[in-house]
């Protein structure tokens, strides 16, 4: 992961993490959805998927994900 992004939102179901990038996209927040199911991290975290803010628009993506719970 580039510096300066940072994890907001993480679970072990991957559509979930895809509903919150689609939401942070929509909202003009740069997303990165990081599925360690996919990726060489399997053994580690089986099922892992992450959602990843530039630092910079943090505030304004946890309250868009605290909106949506």
């Amino acid at each position: 992961m580039e510096k300066d992004w940072i994890k907001v939102f993480a679970t072990d179901r991957p559509f979930e993490a895809e509903i919150v990038k689609g939401l942070l996209l929509e909202n003009g927040i740069n997303a990165v959805l990081l599925n360690r199911q996919d990726s060489s991290y399997v053994q580690a975290l089986p099922g892992l998927a992450e959602v990843y803010v530039h630092v910079s628009q943090q505030a304004q993506a946890l309250e868009l994900i605290g909106e949506r719970k």
